[in-house]
């Protein structure tokens, strides 16, 4: 059990990293979208530079979270399947 409990705390964390980076990802658009309509170029480049980084790292921690529940699944199998002593 303490192997699933392990899974899941870090399951956790890469949750907490998975949303934050969502929620910075959609700041980072609105600010896009912002200077889209002023027209400042240099700035925007930064930012659609930033944005396209942090969609690489969330595509990683996504996938990271997905082999997470993979063994989160698997452990908490074995564990079920393990004779009660």
């Amino acid at each position: 059990m303490d192997h699933f409990n392990r899974l899941v705390s870090e399951q956790m964390m890469t949750m907490e990293k998975l949303l934050y980076l969502q929620g910075e990802l959609e700041r980072c658009q609105e600010i896009e979208q912002q200077l889209q309509i002023i027209q400042n170029e240099t700035e925007l480049e930064s930012v659609q530079f930033d944005i396209n980084q942090m969609k690489k790292e969330l595509k990683e921690i996504q996938e990271i979270f997905e082999k997470q529940t993979e063994e989160v699944i698997q452990s908490y199998r074995e564990t079920d399947l393990e004779p009660s002593i």
